[in-house]
């Protein structure tokens, strides 16, 4: 069977692991008093070397042998009281086994990363309105459809009108009186008006120039582009009269766009003014591109409860266009306390309301001409530490609530020794932490591993993940009546548990191979539940070994029990035995059908230890609305027959209790 057992163990799911190796603890070294008190005694009276398993410290025999655990060769234990509280000695060859990994702890520039959503829009100080300055009739379009591509000057409506007439022939007047009397000021001043009134009516001097050369006035006067751009509106027909201010046309330049990003409230603190961003648009795949953030919105959307952010972008080959969807990466440095810091605007000015207008010396803004403020003046930049933070890798630290531990490499030693050190955690960065406290610059940290070693912490009832002040610990199973773990020794003597109302009493030593029946039980439902094909047959095969390990062992039960076991065994024996051949999830949910009523007769026949109950649930629609039964945890229907199609299909037909009772000397077995 250890062969069987030890191939099996080298391929499989790790979640059953643990319940494997508890059972074959238990039952390979029964707990029977006999055996205990003679190797009580025989210890008494020598002085023998204790060993033990570098991979599970909780094994020590008095003699050298291998591991019923793992099967390694078995080493002397050191009671010299080298090791502390708090490390762990391993062997090189168990941390191969392991898979142990470690890399130093450094500094460095502490990333982080925001991914946001967002669109390309117009610059709105690039948008210019072509409105009609006098009042008068459209006589032509030049610009007859949106989206055309114009030059500033170029021709966009001829209007007529009288008003516009009437000015003209005014100045043509002032000119004829000037050129009769040229020492005329009347005549001067008469023609100067002439000509800023028809400047206010929008002409230009080319123009104005253009009448008093040709000597006679236009009907029609062209509009042309102040800017160029796009025509993104219009509102121009021929033959429309227009009042003076109509608007006629909307024209964009598109040199220069917006990227609007939404920034949801918990990532806020991560984005600041000058951050640098890079993103991309769905319709230039393959390109990325760059810039940084030059205003975060004060105000946040009651609605989406997120914040407009806004990079300025330069688009001279015009290949972004507005309404394109973006993906945006924002990127802000973080000092040694957390906060966002940007090196990139420390000694710049900045320009108050333009933001984006930033120089390395004061001056003017360029756009509205006022005086530049530096930028921590501003409080958009803070001055950056020199000291680069201490980064952590993210998958050596063990997260449990707001402890946070990490296993370090003790320096200094000739053994291999693992050391829990807890860590004060800063932010995230991508695949590392910033770490605040516990942990300093060259140390070696666990990076991959961690896990097995906490585990073996665990059964040594040192200071661990989940047991931070060490001793004995469960090992994870209390809902379902899973014992706390006890160290390995030929000394140990079975615990008394007190009878149930109307079930069979349970000695410890039982109680453990039952413990571990239902966990692995109870672990295959959670994985069906999930659809988890791999780990549901893992579960059901690690049944098969502890039910095949617990074959002739004498747990000291009365015939009654002893009947109603050996039953029970043999049924969950035949619903198992081919777990290794299984190929699809249905073939384990039929076995588990059969499975589940042999353990609900279990739990009705014997008592359950633990501090949390078990419920059988019945779905009359499995099978072809046969119908079928399953034990779990919790009330939550959690459907092993149907999974995900239809997981809570199902309902609570019966509850089982575990035994409350305190432990008592008067009902042993």
């Amino acid at each position: 069977m250890k062969s069987r057992i030890k191939e099996y163990l080298s391929q499989s799911n790790k979640t059953w692991i643990y319940i494997l190796i508890a059972f074959l603890i238990g039952v390979m070294i029964p707990w029977n008093s006999e055996t205990s008190d003679s190797v009580t005694e025989n210890n008494e009276h020598s002085k023998s070397q204790v060993w033990t398993c570098s991979m599970h410290p909780n094994v020590q025999l008095p003699e050298p042998g291998q591991c019923p655990i793992c099967y390694m060769d078995l080493i002397p234990l050191t009671t010299s009281g080298e090791e502390s509280d708090i490390d762990l000695t391993m062997t090189e060859a168990a941390m191969k086994i392991a898979e142990i990994q470690t890399t130093k702890i450094m500094t460095g520039k502490a990333i982080k990363e925001v991914t946001l959503s967002g669109k390309v829009e117009y610059d709105e100080t690039q948008i210019k309105t072509i409105s009609a300055w006098v009042p008068g009739r459209l006589e032509h379009l030049y610009v007859d459809y949106t989206g055309i591509v114009v030059k500033k000057g170029d021709h966009l409506v001829d209007i007529y009108s009288p008003d516009l007439i009437n000015a003209q022939e005014e100045l043509l007047q002032a000119i004829q009186i000037f050129q009769k009397n040229s020492d005329s000021e009347f005549s001067k001043l008469a023609i100067d008006g002439s000509r800023k009134k028809l400047k206010r009516m929008g002409l230009t001097d080319e123009q104005i120039q253009a009448i008093e050369d040709k000597g006679e006035s236009t009907d029609n006067f062209t509009i042309t582009s102040p800017i160029a751009g796009v025509v993104i509106h219009k509102n121009a027909t021929v033959g429309n009269y227009v009042n003076t201010g109509a608007k006629i046309y909307t024209i964009a330049n598109l040199n220069r766009v917006w990227i609007t990003l939404d920034v949801y409230e918990s990532d806020l603190g991560w984005v600041k003014f000058g951050n640098a961003v890079t993103f991309t648009v769905n319709a230039l795949p393959g390109e990325t591109f760059e810039g940084r953030v030059a205003f975060v919105d004060p105000v946040l959307d009651d609605m989406t409860r997120t914040a407009r952010v806004r990079i300025n972008v330069e688009n001279t080959d015009m290949k972004l266009k507005p309404g394109m969807f973006a993906q945006a990466t924002i990127q802000s440095q973080l000092d040694v306390h957390g906060h966002v810091i940007n090196p990139w605007l420390e000694g710049k000015w900045v320009s108050p309301m333009h933001p984006e207008v930033v120089k390395d010396h004061p001056g003017q803004c360029d756009v509205c001409g006022m005086d530049l403020v530096r930028a921590e003046d501003l409080g958009i930049t803070q001055s950056s530490s020199k000291e680069n933070p201490i980064l952590v890798p993210a998958s050596s630290v063990l997260l449990t609530g707001k402890r946070a531990l990490v296993y370090i490499k003790k320096p200094g030693t000739d053994k291999l020794v693992f050391q829990s050190r807890e860590v004060e955690l800063g932010p995230r960065v991508g695949d590392q932490y910033i770490v605040f406290d516990g942990l300093e610059e060259g140390e070696e940290v666990v990076t991959h591993g961690n896990f097995k070693i906490d585990s073996a912490m665990q059964i040594a009832a040192k200071p661990s993940m989940m047991n931070p002040e060490g001793g004995v610990s469960s090992t994870g199973h209390e809902g379902h009546g899973m014992q706390p773990t006890k160290k390995i020794t030929n000394s140990s003597k079975p615990r008394t548990m007190t009878h149930q109302m109307k079930k069979l009493s349970v000695n410890e030593h039982f109680s453990r191979a039952l413990n571990l029946v239902y966990d692995a039980y109870l672990i295959s439902q959670t994985a069906l539940a999930n659809d988890n094909f791999k780990e549901a047959k893992s579960a059901l095969f690690a049944l098969q070994m502890v039910l095949t390990a617990a074959t002739d062992k004498d747990f000291g039960l009365d015939d009654n029990s002893r009947k109603l076991w050996e039953e029970a065994q043999s049924e969950l024996l035949k619903q198992t035995e081919h777990a290794q051949h299984w190929s699809s999830i249905d073939e384990i949910r039929e076995s588990f059908k059969n499975v589940s009523l042999t353990i609900s007769h279990m739990m009705e026949s014997f008592e359950l230890m633990g501090n949390e109950p078990l419920y059988t649930l019945f779905c009359p629609m499995a099978f072809d609305n046969e119908g079928a039964s399953w034990v779990q945890k919790g009330k939550e229907v959690n459907n092993p027959y149907f999974g995900a199609k239809m997981l809570h299909c199902g309902s609570i037909t019966q509850t089982f209790s575990p035994d409350m009772s305190e432990e008592s000397d008067s009902h042993d077995h």
